[in-house]
Parts: C-alpha cells; sequence; structure tokens
C-alpha cells in the first residue's frame, strides 16, 4: 500500500460540515501540557536544586552531550507526564515539545538523552545525594514556598504518611509488603497538612515497616523549620503505623502537639492534655 501524507481522506457526515483526514500536520507533539510544567519547574527551581545534589559520573576526558540539569529536567518532565519507563526515551528524546521543555530547538538542537544514559543517571546517586536531595532540596524548597510573601507561618502541621508503590521485577529496593500483598518500594512522605505542599520524600525498600527512618526525618525538619522560624508552632499528625514510643518520647520532650492514630478495634475515643493528643480509633 502506498502512503502519501499529502493525500486527504473524506468522511460522510450528516451534516453539511466537511470532515477530512490529513497527514501534513509537519511536527507534532501529544504533549500539550509540557510548556505550562517547564515554566512552573523555572520559577521553582526544583530541577536545578535536584541536579545540584547528583554526582557527576561521567569522567574529565568523556564527551557530554547532556548536563545534569538537562538529564534531571528530562526525567523529572517525562515522569510527570507518565512515562515512567526509561525506554520512553527512545522517541521522546526527539519529541519536539520535550526538546523545548528542555531547553532546545526541536528542529535544529540534538535530541535528548536515550534510555541508558537515564539508566546511568538514576544510579549515580548514592546515599549521601538521596540524603542532600530530600533533606536539603525539597526542603529548602518547601521553606522558600512556605514563607512566601507572608513570611513566617504561625504553625507548621506536618503529616507524615508511608505509601505503597507497586514494583515490578529485580529493581534494587523492590520487596514483598505482607501487608499490601504485593513487591514495592515503600517511600515516607511528608506534606504540609494546611497548605498540601510536599515537604519532603524518602526512599524505602518495600517490606520497611511504616515508621522506619521517621524519627530521623521528624528530627532534621524540627531543628530546621526552628532555626528558620523559631516562633513558628510544630505540630505532627500520622497514622497508626507511625505509633511508636519513640515518636511520643521526642514530641513531648520537645513540646510539639501530635495526632497519632492507634489501633484499637473495640472503641474510639480521644484523650487530650497539654502537649499530647492521642487519636484511637
Amino acid at each position: 500500500m502506498v502512503h502519501d501524507a499529502t493525500s486527504l481522506t473524506h468522511f460522510d457526515t450528516p451534516t453539511a460540515l466537511a470532515l477530512e483526514a490529513a497527514f501534513d500536520g509537519g511536527t507534532l507533539t501529544a504533549d500539550g501540557g509540557l510548556p505550562w510544567l517547564a515554566q512552573l519547574d523555572s520559577e521553582l527551581g526544583l530541577c536545578e536544586s535536584l541536579a545540584a545534589c547528583v554526582p557527576e559520573w561521567r569522567g574529565e576526558g568523556s564527551s557530554v552531550t547532556h548536563s545534569l540539569l538537562d538529564l534531571v529536567r528530562q526525567r523529572v518532565l517525562q515522569i510527570a507526564c507518565g512515562y515512567e519507563d526509561q525506554n520512553d526515551a527512545t522517541f521522546l528524546g526527539s519529541d519536539p515539545l520535550f526538546k523545548l521543555a528542555c531547553g532546545r530547538l526541536p528542529r535544529t538542537d540534538p535530541d535528548l538523552a536515550s534510555q541508558p544514559t537515564l539508566s546511568r543517571l538514576e544510579n549515580a546517586p548514592d546515599r549521601s545525594a538521596c540524603y542532600r536531595m530530600a533533606e536539603e532540596a525539597l526542603v529548602e524548597l518547601y521553606i522558600r514556598q512556605r514563607a512566601g510573601k507572608l513570611g513566617a507561618p504561625k504553625r507548621v502541621l506536618l503529616d507524615f504518611d508511608a505509601t505503597d508503590d507497586p514494583a515490578h521485577g529485580e529493581q534494587e529496593g523492590v520487596a514483598y509488603h505482607g501487608y499490601f500483598g504485593q513487591h514495592q518500594y515503600h517511600p515516607l512522605l511528608v506534606f504540609d497538612g494546611d497548605t498540601g505542599q510536599i515537604v519532603t520524600a524518602v526512599p524505602r525498600p518495600g517490606n520497611a515497616h511504616a515508621s522506619h527512618g521517621a524519627l530521623s526525618v521528624f528530627k532534621r525538619l524540627v531543628e530546621r523549620l526552628r532555626e528558620q522560624w523559631p516562633e513558628t508552632k510544630i505540630e505532627i499528625r500520622a497514622d497508626a503505623g507511625f505509633a511508636v514510643p519513640a515518636v511520643y518520647e521526642y514530641c513531648e520532650e520537645r513540646e510539639i502537639y501530635y495526632t497519632i492514630g492507634l489501633v484499637c478495634p473495640t472503641r474510639a475515643f480521644k484523650s487530650w492534655r497539654p502537649g499530647l493528643c492521642w487519636w484511637l480509633s
């Protein structure tokens, strides 16, 4: 069959309006939301902050076509548009709007990074780099955005939550979790309960307990927030997965109000006292 990209296909319709299909639209893209994402990233500086934490694995003598910022931005935009698989870079690397969102001209500039390069990017960060991305880049971004033009908030409510992230294959960190009944990752997420802003995100193995590492993250957040806003009241809210004595003891020692769910199958009640809130459900 001969395919002519300039020919028109006519369709009969019950109205006087003509309906034609053509394949001469030029260079097209299916991801029209990219300009808004790119503009938002430019305003927030998210990708730039994350890229500053990624170690350069390429040697000094190697030819570098893509900067760390280019690679991080490409990967972030791909995930944001629903292309989680790195193999998607095979066709997205030449997508005109993806190239434009990553600062490249659609026709004349080189294509974006390939799947092998993105795989090397994701294997480059070590434990220290992951810590910097979670505890520095994201937290500092939150502090800048939370204060905004209004200055220090009167209260910061930290919502701690563990989420199940299903995974397939034998990727590093994937493990079976009995409660969720699946192979997964089990990252720790912290949000601002009043504004909905993400404060930080910490990757964890799939079989990690909900409270694993939570107290360490909480301590560092409290120290940083009180350094930035000494007069701001800090509260924590979490579900029963975080109901561990160490969290209670730290909150009472630092005079931090907390609301934590406890599993109680037969009754529900609330108990209040200064500096403490227990929620049993």
